[in-house]
């Protein structure tokens, strides 16, 4: 079972996921996590994949596939897995496709968390993290710091990624409707695609999402 989570920078993906694992018992595995995981591997392939990393280069599809498929087949995603921010593209999609077939296997649905981009934007350029420790997330209007500019957990100094900041965020935005949004008719033709509005209480897109796996029988009703 393959599921394809779609959603642009700020639709709330990464929270998503947390439910979608919990409910399915399937790994997370994104084109993020492998490239970072590539640094510390000692094969043919890392080193191919790395070649291009410490150049400053796009990774081809192809090596990107391949390093997805060796993901794929570790003994966590016997059952399937959920793909979080890969496929980006409709040609990375098709090479999916083929490469899965190829295996007897293929993507079961593509759920698409679907927020307005003025709400996007606002999100992204609220978000702030703490400098001592990236995995403590703060946003100015949905979770704000009890003193400004300092971590809740820490004390630790917040600031703001580049890519957060709001001219940053609106090219995110352009990239994403330019090379992702197509993903959206590619998956919608082959009667893969769930839309669900994200632009509502996080709890609520879980159930909707949860909702989603059900009608396409992915899991059992709750």
């Amino acid at each position: 079972m393959y599921i394809v989570l779609l959603g642009a920078p700020g639709a709330g993906k990464g929270t998503q996921a947390e439910t979608l694992m919990s409910a399915t018992g399937l790994p997370q595995i994104s084109s993020g996590d492998l490239f970072r995981a590539v640094r510390t591997q000692d094969t043919p392939l890392a080193a191919e994949v790395r070649s291009y990393m410490d150049a400053g280069a796009l990774v081809p599809d192809d090596l990107t596939i391949k390093l997805l498929l060796q993901r794929l087949a570790e003994p966590d995603a016997a059952r399937g897995a959920l793909l979080d921010g890969f496929p980006r593209t409709v040609a990375q999609a098709t090479a999916l496709d083929e490469a899965l077939a190829a295996q007897g296997k293929r993507v079961a649905l593509a759920l698409y968390i679907d927020v307005p981009d003025e709400v996007l934007l606002q999100r992204l350029s609220s978000r702030w993290i703490c400098r001592n420790n990236g995995l403590h997330v703060f946003n100015t209007l949905t979770h704000p710091p009890r003193t400004p500019g300092r971590c809740d957990l820490c004390g630790g100094e917040l600031y703001q990624r580049e890519d957060d900041k709001p001219e940053t965020a609106r090219r995110r935005l352009e990239v994403f409707h330019a090379q992702t949004l197509p993903l959206l008719d590619f998956y919608g033709q082959q009667g893969k695609l769930a839309r669900v509005n994200g632009n509502q209480d996080p709890a609520a897109v879980g159930r909707d999402l949860l909702a989603a796996l059900q009608q396409a029988g992915l899991i059992a009703a709750r």
